[in-house]
């Protein structure tokens, strides 16, 4: 039977309370707080996280398709998904795909995962979806929203989870949308999107999934479902006479905030972390109709070491002081023009380099055993010429540790994530790493202090976006 044979989530480190949004505007903003990606961030590095988490303890060599799913790719032309699978270390003969314009699309790139394995095509297919969301100041959508994503791993075999039945329902209805030169979403009035909308074809999606499979609602353990707010969300539970003690799976709405695609999967991840042999799982998503997943879990989940739940990544947080901040991370003004020169790239250089740069591939010389990056001609240690790949191993250096040997801080730098943190970290397999510092207080900074890759955004320089890796304190 095929199933979920793996998941991950991710949020990011930064958190930013709904009160401090609406002191911003001499308003209540409500209680809770939201993650909020950082400067570094966006959705494909969220994806990346996701997917290096749901992969821990999981041979790579299986995996066949990833399918990328967000509302805000980084490019309107060029595939994301090919990026996330460079930065993860797929093999290159993956089939890479993108689905968009919808935020249902992440579900909807888990039934295609879902569809691609049962047909035989592939052995394991990736569905991931990331979402790094902006919305207009002082408005409903800025204290609603959050950033995350989530992945999961369908394949056949021994499986977490087996997905029992799987129903779709599509609908033109138009209720939230945004056109090409938009920068923020646009929206109908609230209770005719609310009423004609998400509540009548998400009620008639799961009344339909009742009678089709011969269900009923009090036998499943865990209800998951979107929402547009906790208000709608509790709405559904009430009609549908979902027991919001026992059944109801948190929307994540009070600590992380809508995270719009990557919401339901998100949701999903939350639930198999936490759930045990025997468990029914309903899962229901909508954005211009509705998915219905029926999920029985076959056995209980075992985290590989390094696994990052999101009880630990929601724990492991920093809160963003104050308005102000937020509106530098997410780049949400106009700014005064900088005198630095602008940054620039090379496509030859990145070419040339992209073991290196995106898959975060080391060398080790065969004649000493030393590892080290970036990738040499000449080993460091011994000088064997390493120009012949007989002389030479590559190593994967992205699940290697390694303690803070040296750092200095930089607070003149250009980023708005001041101050600019520069280090020295000694990898686990004997390499030494150079470079920038993310996700960290620069308060509780210490030499030895263990530290772990990210793939992160380095900047946008000459229209493209140019991705590399940092260190960051270990989380979780």
């Amino acid at each position: 039977m095929v199933g979920i044979v793996a998941f991950g989530g991710y949020i990011p480190f930064y958190r930013l309370r709904r009160d401090t949004i609406g002191a911003a505007w001499g308003k209540n903003g409500g209680r809770g707080e939201k993650a909020v990606a950082g400067s570094d961030e966006d959705s494909v590095t969220l994806a990346t996280e996701a997917v290096l988490n749901s992969l821990v303890g999981v041979d790579r060599e299986e995996i066949d398709n990833l399918y990328f799913a967000s509302t805000r790719p980084p490019y309107a032309q060029k595939q994301s998904a090919s990026i996330v699978a460079a930065a993860c270390n797929l093999r290159e003969d993956v089939v890479s795909m993108d689905v968009g314009n919808s935020l249902r699309s992440g579900t909807l790139a888990m039934r295609a995962a879902l569809d691609a394995v049962k047909s035989g095509s592939a052995r394991q297919t990736i569905a991931v979806a990331a979402e790094c969301q902006i919305a207009p100041g002082d408005s409903a959508a800025e204290l609603a929203v959050g950033d995350g994503a989530a992945a999961v791993v369908l394949g056949s075999g021994d499986a977490i989870a087996t997905v029992e039945h799987a129903l779709s329902t599509t609908s033109d209805f138009l209720d939230v949308w945004r056109l090409p030169e938009d920068r923020y979403n646009q929206s109908w009035e609230d209770r005719f999107v609310l009423d004609e909308g998400y509540i009548r074809l998400m009620r008639e999606a799961m009344d339909t999934a009742v009678k089709r499979f011969d269900l009923d609602l009090a036998d499943f353990t865990r209800v998951v479902y979107n929402a547009p707010d906790a208000r709608s969300h509790g709405k559904i539970a009430k009609m549908l006479k979902i027991d919001a003690k026992t059944q109801l799976q948190d929307p994540l709405y009070g600590t992380v905030g809508n995270t719009g695609t990557a919401n339901a999967l998100l949701m999903l991840v939350a639930v198999l972390e936490q759930s045990k042999a025997g468990d029914r799982i309903l899962l229901a998503n909508y954005a211009d109709g509705v998915d219905v997943f029926v999920i029985d879990v076959q056995r209980d989940p075992c985290p590989a070491d390094g696994y990052k739940s999101i009880d630990a990544l929601l724990a492991a947080k920093m809160m963003i002081p104050d308005y102000g901040k937020y509106l530098h991370l997410r780049d949400m003004m106009a700014w005064e023009v900088d005198r630095r020169p602008a940054a620039r790239t090379s496509l030859p250089i990145l070419f040339r380099e992209r073991a290196g740069l995106m898959r975060l591939v080391g060398k080790r010389c065969n004649a000493c055993g030393h590892e080290q990056f970036p990738r040499t001609r000449i080993c460091m240690w011994c000088q064997t010429p390493l120009g012949n790949s007989e002389r030479y191993t590559d190593v994967w250096l992205k699940p290697q540790t390694g303690p803070l040997f040296s750092f200095n801080m930089d607070v003149r730098a250009d980023t708005p994530d001041l101050p600019n943190v520069n280090c020295v970290v000694d990898l686990s397999g004997g390499a030494r790493f150079y470079g920038l510092m993310t996700d960290r207080d620069p308060e509780k900074i210490e030499i030895g202090m263990p530290m772990e890759f990210t793939f992160r955004k380095i900047n946008d320089a000459q229209g493209m976006h140019n991705y590399f890796w940092k260190v960051r304190p270990i989380r979780g």
